[in-house]
Formats: structure tokens, sequence, C-alpha cells
């Protein structure tokens, strides 16, 4: 439970300080924060969530493993 409330808290400060960016957030069910520049977009026939992490390189995660998405 509090580890719970850490990545809530932590995703609640880190869209207040970000202000008016394109980037988003995405909390996994096991607790890791995954930043990404713009949107992630949801692939409906395979499941998975594409997006460019901070670094540029393109990725994918099962959507199955989100359990938040939050506009940075």
């Amino acid at each position: 439970m509090k580890k719970w409330v850490m990545a809530v808290s932590t995703l609640a400060i880190m869209a207040g300080l970000a202000g008016c960016s394109s980037n988003y957030v995405m909390a996994t069910k096991d607790g890791n924060m995954i930043l990404t520049q713009g949107k992630p977009k949801l692939d409906k026939d395979t499941g998975l969530i594409s997006y460019q992490d901070e670094q540029g390189n393109k990725r994918q995660i099962s959507g199955d493993q989100i359990s938040q998405l939050i506009e940075r």
C-alpha cells in the first residue's frame, strides 16, 4: 500500500511541475514509471502500447502492464 501511495504522489508532483508539455508518464502495475516523448499509441489488434522514450528510442509494452497514463 505504501508503494502505491508513493507512486501516486510522485505522478502528481511530476504532473504539476511539468506544466503544459505533451509528454506522458506511464505507471506500470509493478510500480515503475515510464517517461515518454509524445502521446503513446495503443494498437487495438495486438494490445501493445507504442511510445518513444526520453532518449528517442521507439519501444512497446503490453497494455495489460500499464495501470495509469498521465499527461505531464
